[in-house]
């Protein structure tokens, strides 16, 4: 059993490694302990997110669906011979994830099979589901089953992830238009999209990187760098899309350069070490 759960790791963290490249630097920041219980539920949305996706020529609601039934099956059972659900029912089961949260991730991409524009309610729902509960399912595994503290984090957990799915929008505006015909942001016009708009989108991310400061200084050492590094990532990611005109927003994909991302890897772990950050 042992062989197996640790084959079934190893394919999570080969998941992360071949989608993610700046998740991937960030998680190598955790203490080695919580690594793989990340790597998992990487694995396990990053696979949910393929069906809405990438399967285009595939009936995705039933491979939605079938996924969900496979999911909670697997938790139940403590067992699936799909790796990515075994290492995480593993998770799930050894550090107490509420399946509210799980539910709620699977509703939003649910919500990605029809729905291509979104209200300000819609997109709160959907925020929330897609990337505010993968924070706390993460939270879950940073504290250990300290639920006080966990309580305690909960709103700069979910402000965090907030501002990263908020930049993802911004970064993939093009693809998610042109590919899958989806405007997350409410009311704006992909075609007419203007610096007014991106203005204040932008000063709502600003508002969540904020706040979610505030908890990522209060993590327990062997999370904080890693996250931290997520932060600074999409942080960077962030300004170079504040200084870009809206026009270009709907034309291209921002990155951040490889060469970048190792050097806010470099300097965020030089801040964590004199207590900079």
């Amino acid at each position: 059993m042992d062989i197996f759960t640790k084959v079934c790791y190893d394919c999570s963290r080969l998941i992360t490694h071949s989608y993610s490249t700046s998740f991937s630097l960030g998680i190598r920041m955790f203490s080695a302990d919580l690594r793989m219980p990340v790597y998992a539920i990487y694995g396990f949305v990053r696979f949910a997110d393929e069906i809405v996706d990438t399967f285009h020529d595939k009936d995705k609601a039933r491979l939605l669906s079938d996924f969900r039934h496979e999911t909670f099956k697997a938790i139940h059972d403590k067992i699936s011979l799909n790796p990515v659900l075994h290492t995480f029912q593993q998770v799930v089961n050894t550090y107490h994830i509420d399946h509210a949260l799980i539910e709620s991730f699977l509703d939003s991409m649910e919500m990605d099979l029809e729905q291509t524009i979104y209200s300000k309610q819609d997109l709160d729902l959907y925020i929330y589901g897609s990337a505010e509960v993968v924070g706390l399912m993460c939270l879950k595994v940073f504290l250990e089953g300290n639920e006080a503290e966990y309580n305690r984090l909960k709103p700069f957990a979910c402000a965090l992830g907030a501002a990263f799915q908020k930049i993802n929008f911004l970064r993939d505006m093009k693809s998610d238009f042109l590919d899958r015909g989806r405007v997350y942001f409410p009311d704006v016009d992909f075609h007419r999209f203007t610096e007014e708009e991106k203005k204040e989108i932008e000063d709502d991310i600003a508002n969540d990187f904020s706040e979610a400061y505030k908890g990522i200084i209060q993590l327990p050492a062997s999370s904080r760098l890693g996250v931290y590094c997520a932060y600074k990532y999409y942080l960077n990611l962030f300004y170079k899309i504040k200084k870009l005109p809206a026009k270009i927003i709907t034309e291209r994909r921002i990155r951040v350069s490889d060469k970048r991302k190792l050097y806010l890897l470099t300097t965020s772990a030089f801040q964590n070490q004199f207590g900079l950050i």
